[in-house]
């Protein structure tokens, strides 16, 4: 087995799998329970210099 092989196949399964996790705890982040302040801070960013009242 060359190297080459050998390193395709670690890419092509344990690779896989690691950008897997990756996505899904970047897109599971904002559901954890210490969150809640950041992102209604962040949901009301955008209103924070609206001088419109």
């Amino acid at each position: 087995m060359t190297l080459y092989t050998l390193l395709r196949h670690m890419a092509d399964s344990y690779g896989l799998a690691a950008l897997l996790a990756l996505y899904l705890m970047l897109c599971l982040w904002h559901l954890r329970p210490g969150a809640r302040r950041f992102v209604a801070d962040a949901k009301h960013s955008i209103f924070r210099d609206d001088d419109n009242d």
